[in-house]
């Protein structure tokens, strides 16, 4: 049976975090999960007993630091760390966006994998492996139009995913970024309507120009991104650091 690994991730009370914390459950690892919605990690507790699920803010870097106490005494350390948490971030032209709105993305977004990551990786270093993924977009590989401090955060997000892995190679410690296409679930309904409203389209026709680029034209489901998180947290994966790997059907073009 393979080893049982201590798992940290971050926003994982509901959405693809949730999705991604079952599916470590399930493979039989250890899953502490973290997320900002209160209402949100007791239901994530009482549906799912053998995972435990904390209240933390990841722009906060003393609750951050306080959960990795909790995790290191509970479990000795932690194996992978996936950063999970992000927002959608506004909707709206560059020179409408309010200086807050855009602080709050980039907080979220990025600022929240350097707070984790600088926690997990003296852990890891302890043991001399270890496995961080993180969670950018395909707007972190193309230009995003309307969406500029979300696709500027996942772009810094590979930046950071490549050099990590060079400065923790030697410690046999990998660093990988996912790039997710458009997945399927509320938060995408939500974006995709904030972008009908602003260009006076429906949605339904924001949704085919999110797909018209792709090869395979639908949606990432959840699960997709959980599987690939399991599978680069396994030794079969032993020799991939530093990708950004993309789960997205395939998408050569972009819309705007």
């Amino acid at each position: 049976m393979p080893k049982s690994l201590t798992v940290m991730i971050t926003a994982a009370a509901s959405g693809i975090g949730r999705i991604i914390a079952e599916t470590f459950a399930a493979a039989g690892h250890r899953v502490f999960v973290s997320d900002a919605d209160a209402r949100a990690v007791e239901e994530m507790a009482a549906a799912n007993p053998g995972i435990s699920a904390s209240r933390v803010d990841v722009t906060s870097p003393e609750e951050i630091e306080a959960w990795f106490a909790t995790v290191k005494a509970a479990a000795g350390g932690v194996d992978v760390l996936i950063n999970n948490a992000g927002i959608a971030g506004p909707t709206e032209r560059l020179e409408n966006i309010a200086v807050e709105s855009w602080h709050q993305c980039i907080d979220v977004c990025l600022n929240s994998q350097f707070l984790t990551s600088r926690c997990a990786i003296p852990l890891m270093k302890e043991k001399r492996s270890g496995s961080i993924i993180n969670l950018s977009s395909t707007a972190g590989l193309f230009g995003y139009g309307l969406r500029t401090p979300y696709a500027a955060a996942k772009w810094a997000v590979i930046g950071l995913t490549k050099s990590m892995a060079i400065e923790l190679g030697d410690w046999n410690i990998r660093v990988n970024a996912i790039c997710p296409g458009s997945v399927s679930g509320d938060r995408m309904d939500r974006v995709i309507a904030a972008e009908a409203a602003l260009r006076s389209t429906s949605p339904d026709e924001i949704r085919r120009e999110y797909t018209k680029g792709q090869s395979i034209k639908r949606f990432t489901e959840p699960k997709e991104i959980a599987d690939i998180c399991l599978f680069l947290s396994s030794p079969a994966a032993g020799m991939i650091s530093g990708q950004a790997i993309a789960i997205d059907g395939h998408t050569e073009t972009y819309h705007i």
